[in-house]
């Protein structure tokens, strides 16, 4: 498949790391798709978490903490610029950023608690910033839990989701501690049992984006045979990272023929490499 059918960067309005594939200006996937247990949270939904499920009490308080930062930095600019004296109203907050962000925790029936893997949130802010869509795709046998899940777990606000799909509530979904997860995961969740294939399918079916345009994070690797049908899968290790994602997005240029799929560290028997893991294995 040509460079010319996947998307290709642009200047990140996300501070991505120092000389990252999405700010390189080589070709990057169309869709990331995410597995759930073990990939964006470390523990099986189904078997650790016991419903019902809400935001942990000690984070209630975060988007007002958070809010109150904002108008005291709002206050400040305006001092500096001369628009505003000691008296200014700036109940208002300021436009919210991912430096505001404060992850917060869920808690279920019997007080266990439960986050994405550190890098997470803002890996799923970032990725819409480089023009990507954003999948699911799991086959945990609580799927209605799963997306509670989501909903509950936040990332920074500033990614551009469709507010509509933030309407259900403010409570949930808005505010300075971020979004809720699941309103970022535009290209659809596919979340029940079967085999991955199936997974790939529906969301091929729903996007209409070719299987050689998808990258597909996971933590088991008998999910590996999506690759029969064009998707390249990375297997992640102990969760998404940025490293994760990064190597991930270089396998598949590597895999369909794109330039910057080259890895970064010294030549190896011929082949330019860090010298972790396999191709296959890993992908890196």
């Amino acid at each position: 498949m040509s460079d010319s059918t996947s998307t290709q960067a642009q200047p990140p309005a996300y501070p991505f790391p120092a000389g990252s594939v999405f700010a390189d200006g080589h070709p990057l996937p169309r869709l990331v798709v995410f597995d759930l247990d073990y990939t964006l949270w470390p523990f099986w939904v189904d078997t650790h978490v016991v419903a019902p499920i809400k935001i942990k009490a000690a984070d209630a308080a975060v988007d007002e903490a958070v809010a109150r930062r904002r108008r005291a930095r709002k206050l400040r600019d305006a001092i500096a610029a001369g628009k505003a004296g000691a008296g200014a109203d700036v109940s208002a907050p300021g436009s919210p950023s991912a430096s505001d962000f404060t992850p917060v925790t869920v808690v279920d029936k019997y007080g266990e608690s439960f986050a994405f893997y550190r890098d997470v949130p803002h890996v799923l802010h970032a990725l819409p910033t480089a023009g990507i869509r954003m999948g699911v795709a799991s086959r945990t046998s609580a799927p209605e839990l799963g997306r509670a899940m989501l909903q509950l777990l936040r990332v920074p606000q500033g990614t551009g989701a469709n507010k509509s799909d933030r309407d259900g509530g403010a409570d949930d979904n808005t505010g300075a501690g971020g979004v809720a997860a699941i309103t970022l995961f535009d290209a659809g969740l596919e979340i029940y049992p079967t085999n991955k294939l199936r997974h790939m399918e529906a969301l091929q079916t729903r996007t209409q984006i070719a299987y050689e345009d998808f990258l597909f994070f996971d933590d088991e690797s008998r999910n590996r045979n999506v690759e029969t049908l064009g998707v390249t899968m990375f297997l992640v290790r102990d969760g998404v990272t940025w490293d994760a994602v990064e190597k991930g997005v270089r396998a598949w240029r590597r895999r369909h023929g794109h330039s910057g799929g080259e890895r970064p560290g010294k030549e190896k028997n011929g082949k330019v490499g860090d010298g972790e893991g396999s191709d296959y294995e890993y992908a890196y």
